[in-house]
């Protein structure tokens, strides 16, 4: 998404727990210490479906955090539907268990139906998204579900939080859902470490979010990273369609991996070498000062 408010971000996030041996003493003794404080209202989703290992998961620990956690979630998978919301004039709902609410439709559809019905007359502190099976870097980001849910929070102005855990490569599942556990230490202490730099205040600045992705670490997938660092989206596709003529009129579609050299400061770099990536993101598509100052120069002089 933007790599615009990521100096801002880099020093919202110096001292989070997770970044302990990453920052000068004097810039940690600078941050309060957390105090006694209401339960965050968490509204969770995710786009792998309100069922999925990833959000049971990120519900559990969260909910042993201390904090007050409702899924709203899709009934069913819709990875990669982005930011895709309904316009249908009618929509399923499902309400299975007590805190859980599945909504026949995607992330997008869930957290305004949430924010519309479930948490009417008293808004969500924080939405989070995930944690996601896989990673959400470079343009994986930028059609994923997991993002989009994320996206939708902002939208309507509530700070937001996309988790995903996964490396680069195709992820191995047990793998995968063991690093679950250790994105998901980090997802709390991140909370955290907001909350106490927040005070009474929002989370996060108006209209930021953050876009998490937790590498998977050793054999197991519960090793601990090499560290964190605030990233931008790497501007690559990653993943590469291919398309074979079956003959009749159809084709047929397969997906490769198509990893190109990261760029420096990337979120593909960061996951890559074992590091946590944190990429502010934005709910508009904006671009940055800089993309529009040469988009400028671009078109000066051009009249209609």
């Amino acid at each position: 998404m933007q790599r615009k408010r990521v100096l801002p971000l880099a020093t919202l996030l110096l001292c989070a727990p997770a970044l302990a041996g990453t920052v000068p003493a004097a810039a940690s003794q600078a941050v309060p210490a957390a105090g006694p404080a209401r339960p965050l209202r968490i509204l969770l989703t995710n786009d792998d479906g309100y069922n999925a290992p990833g959000i049971r998961l990120a519900f559990a620990r969260l909910t042993a955090a201390g904090h007050d956690v409702t899924i709203v979630a899709p009934l069913t998978n819709q990875s990669g539907a982005g930011t895709k919301g309904s316009n249908a004039p009618a929509i399923t709902v499902r309400h299975p268990e007590p805190k859980v609410w599945a909504v026949d439709g995607s992330p997008g559809d869930s957290v305004a139906f949430g924010l519309s019905e479930v948490f009417e007359g008293q808004v969500p502190d924080l939405v989070v998204s995930g944690t996601n099976y896989g990673p959400n870097v470079a343009a994986l980001a930028t059609h994923s579900g997991t993002v989009g849910g994320a996206v939708a929070g902002l939208e309507a102005g509530i700070p937001a939080i996309a988790l995903s855990t996964g490396g680069v490569a195709a992820p191995d599942p047990v793998t995968t859902i063991n690093a679950m556990g250790p994105t998901l230490d980090f997802a709390v202490a991140l909370i955290d470490r907001l909350r106490a730099r927040a005070g009474s205040g929002r989370l996060l600045p108006e209209g930021v979010g953050l876009n998490v992705n937790h590498p998977v670490i050793g054999a197991d997938g519960r090793g601990t990273p090499a560290g964190v660092a605030t990233t931008f989206q790497d501007p690559q596709p990653v993943l590469k369609s291919d398309f074979t003529d079956a003959g009749d009129g159809t084709w047929k579609v397969g997906v490769k991996v198509d990893l190109r050299t990261p760029a420096r400061g990337g979120d593909v770099e960061a996951v890559s070498a074992g590091r946590i990536a944190i990429s502010p993101i934005n709910a508009d598509w904006n671009t940055g000062p800089l993309d529009l100052a040469v988009t400028r120069s671009l078109l000066a002089g051009l009249r209609p």
